[in-house]
């Protein structure tokens, strides 16, 4: 048999066993999904910061009130460019929350959360960002 014929016949049957014995993915249960990750600064208009206490006060009247089926946060910094054209760095909390593809009013929750946090603590934009995927609940 030809040296080049008995080599791919090897790797072709090396990758088959490997991929057998890989775990297998199975798409059963798992169902289309939004990932929306939230982004607000804790740098208020005036110079002041967002505390814990008052982040923990919008969690609970804003976000808990209109997000029933939970959410997560954490605290991060971040840097970004103003209008201003000057590069700040700013501690930040991040919000993410996962929901169905098909929720009813999911976006119109987000926006609200969105407009609420930007005018109770005079902020210029809260970053959005909105990911597809799948997963299982």
């Amino acid at each position: 048999m030809n040296p080049r014929v008995r080599l791919s016949r090897c790797s072709l049957l090396f990758a088959v066993s490997v991929l057998a014995c890989a775990p297998s993915i199975h798409s059963s249960g798992l169902e289309s999904i939004v990932t929306e990750r939230l982004f607000f600064g804790r740098e208020t208009a005036d110079s002041l910061s967002v505390t814990d206490s008052a982040w923990a006060v919008f969690l609970r009247d804003v976000v808990s009130s209109r997000l029933r089926t939970g959410f997560t946060f954490w605290t991060a910094e971040g840097d970004w460019r103003g209008s201003d054209g000057r590069s700040h760095r700013e501690p930040s909390f991040v919000l993410e929350v996962v929901h169905s593809s098909s929720s009813a009013g999911a976006d119109s929750t987000i926006v609200a959360i969105i407009a609420e946090y930007k005018r109770r603590f005079r902020q210029e934009s809260v970053l959005r960002v909105v990911t597809s995927g799948r997963a299982s609940f």
